[in-house]
């Protein structure tokens, strides 16, 4: 039987000012494009395009895998990840070579495993247009050894916090991972010498921020700042802004989970004062935070804190795309619980949180840093 012959591709319209549109969606295009960027539509390209010109893409984002004795030979790994329409192979030029569509940007979606106890995801979510979240963790092979747990959220009325909080992220990262104070031997000067490197760490992820922040920005750019350090059974925590820490435990284990961390936002300010949680977060400029990190910030110093844990669960350090829809600590243990898998693996507990807060309707972007202990 003969097959019937291919369909060929329409070709853009062109219209009286000379512009290319799509003949599918109406989007702009460009005369050598064999798909719409807006769409995913095929054309027939009516230029060729110049190998002077190769086809922007965003540069791939670089993992760090693991804490190494000698931290400037850590491995990284570059991200590949498959169409997420039809799970085709991405081409040089940003599309999928099966069906077409757009891939999105490494920076859209990304997960970070340095070690089998430590993972994260960090997502766009539904409704932005980018991912202006970021995550930077580190870990060592031994589950109970030592870890780093970073989140920025980028402030989304500010010019590149996309940039911003991403640079600020792993600036913070770096410093944890380099300062390994243990104090003076006692556990007081042990959580006093943490604590400190915790404060170095936001002032390096400020530093950052301001790096890519224009000097001609009237709009500088900002982020918040969380992050926690595990040492065996210690964290030792500290927030800039409304990104948080919470510790956990397993379900019938001994201990409440917690909210470690105080946001700083006018919500906190309002719950200091006697209002409700629930009310609180749901008022007016309920997620205006009072600190952050950027050039205009008054004050980037972050409130610090520690805890022994005495149980098995989970560290989980997070931005207000996932605690916008489970807010309280026990909430959130309710969540794992029914989501987590039998081995405790936190990479597939991290995809999965995202992918709750997105059912829930993603309004933000979304970051969940975990480390199981």
């Amino acid at each position: 039987m003969t097959e019937p012959a291919a369909a060929v591709p329409p070709a853009a319209l062109r219209q009286a000012d000379g512009s290319l549109h799509c003949p599918h969606c109406r989007a702009e295009v460009a005369a050598t494009e064999a798909f719409c960027e807006a769409c995913g539509g095929a054309l027939t390209p009516t230029a060729a395009a110049s190998d002077d010109e190769p086809a922007e893409m965003a540069a791939p984002i670089e993992i760090t895998r693991s804490i190494q004795a000698d931290t400037d030979n850590q491995d990284t790994v570059v991200l590949v990840r498959p169409c997420t329409n039809c799970g085709g192979v991405i081409g040089a030029d940003g599309y999928c070579q099966t069906c077409g569509t757009k891939a999105p940007t490494e920076r859209d979606h990304y997960t970070e495993q340095p070690a089998s106890w430590v993972a994260a995801c960090c997502d766009r979510g539904v409704r932005h247009h980018r991912n202006e979240d970021a995550t930077a963790v580190a870990a060592e092979p031994a589950p109970r050894s030592r870890a780093v747990l970073v989140v920025c959220d980028g402030v989304s009325t500010s010019i590149d916090s996309d940039v911003a909080s991403l640079a600020a992220a792993r600036a913070a990262r770096e410093v944890l991972v380099a300062q390994r104070p243990t104090g003076l031997g006692t556990p007081a000067s042990r959580v006093a010498a943490i604590s400190g490197a915790v404060v170095k760490a936001a002032a390096a992820a400020n530093t950052a921020v301001i790096d890519n922040t224009a000097l001609d920005s009237e709009n500088a750019a900002s982020c918040t700042f969380a992050a926690a350090v595990v040492e065996a059974d210690l964290v030792v925590f500290g927030n800039v802004g409304d990104s948080r820490v919470y510790w956990i435990p397993d379900h019938g284990s001994i201990g409440e989970p917690t909210e470690l961390s105080v946001d700083d936002s006018v919500a906190q300010a309002r719950i200091a004062m006697g209002t409700s949680r629930e009310a609180a977060e749901n008022g007016p400029q309920a997620h205006a935070i009072t600190k952050w990190l950027g050039r205009d910030s008054p004050d980037f110093v972050p409130r610090t804190g520690s805890t022994v844990v005495n149980s098995p669960g989970w560290v989980l350090v997070c931005s207000d795309g996932l605690w916008n829809y489970a807010s309280e600590a026990a909430a959130l243990q309710s969540l794992v619980a029914e989501i987590s898998t039998p081995e405790s693996d936190p990479l597939p507990l991290a995809v999965a949180l995202v992918e709750w807060a997105n059912s829930q309707g993603g309004k933000d972007n979304i970051s969940v840093a975990l480390a199981r202990l």
